[in-house]
């Protein structure tokens, strides 16, 4: 991808959805500076959502913020590397204070790697990525709950891969943190069906993003969709139109043109 085409993917504005779906919702997008995180958030927001983003780049998040102000939304976004429980307990705590609860938590933080062979990698990468796409994973997911299940509602979608489902070689650290993922969100959701908080996964399939071009180097970007094409799935997964659907795994694309909800 050039670099043109990479800066588009991170600032060009997304259209927004038609709105009220999400309406009086407050809804956490980790990883929502670029790409599908970006795409989420502006889509929540397209819908009435409050909210809440997060990410290491100051610069980035402040410039989503306003986009997303821009649609008409309360933003809350914190600057935060989430390295550690303690970082996610400021994250939460922090979204907490500023709009008083969360209804929807999207866990979309994460990193690629390298791709090698699991011999070939270092033991330094395979514990940034671990700890980043999983170990985050659940300290964010811990905190949140300690809101949602005094509320009784809430819903957690947990962004995963398609190599998240069935591995292959040379996706390393990635493909095993997303299998972690899936696994994570059949054992919440089992644990939480009596409080009301559903968790699902979703798998975006091959889409317009730098993690993409990062791991298909070779790719033509412009076969594929947006990461604001496939937000729908999310939309409805945030929304009460799926009240009751709980530990299923959802492919983005079978819901890219869908208006049925």
């Amino acid at each position: 991808m050039s670099t043109t085409e990479t800066k588009a993917e991170t600032t060009a504005p997304i259209a927004a959805p038609p709105a009220g779906r999400l309406k009086g919702k407050v809804a956490l997008v980790t990883g929502a500076t670029r790409g599908i995180g970006r795409a989420v958030a502006h889509a929540f927001a397209g819908e009435g959502a409050r909210v809440a983003i997060c990410g290491r780049s100051k610069e980035d998040l402040l410039a989503v913020a306003e986009e997303l102000r821009l649609l008409g939304a309360e933003c809350c976004a914190i600057k935060i590397d989430l390295s550690d429980h303690k970082s996610a307990i400021k994250l939460v705590d922090g979204v907490h204070r500023a709009f008083g609860r969360i209804d929807v938590l999207v866990n979309n933080a994460s990193v690629l790697g390298s791709r090698k062979t699991l011999m070939e990698t270092p033991a330094e990468e395979w514990d940034d990525v671990i700890r980043t796409n999983l170990d985050s994973l659940f300290w964010v997911t811990k905190e949140a709950l300690g809101k949602m299940v005094p509320q009784n509602a809430g819903s957690i979608i947990n962004v995963s891969s398609g190599v998240g489902r069935v591995g292959r070689a040379r996706w390393g650290a990635y493909a095993i943190s997303k299998f972690g993922l899936e696994g994570m969100t059949q054992v919440l959701a089992d644990e939480l069906k009596e409080y009301k908080v559903r968790v699902n996964s979703v798998n975006p399939g091959a889409t317009r993003t730098q993690m993409r071009a990062a791991a298909f180097p070779g790719e033509d970007p412009s076969a594929l969709p947006r990461p604001a094409d496939i937000t729908n799935i999310f939309v409805y997964l945030a929304s009460d139109a799926s009240a009751g659907v709980n530990g299923e795994q959802f492919e983005a694309r079978d819901w890219m043109h869908r208006t049925d909800f």
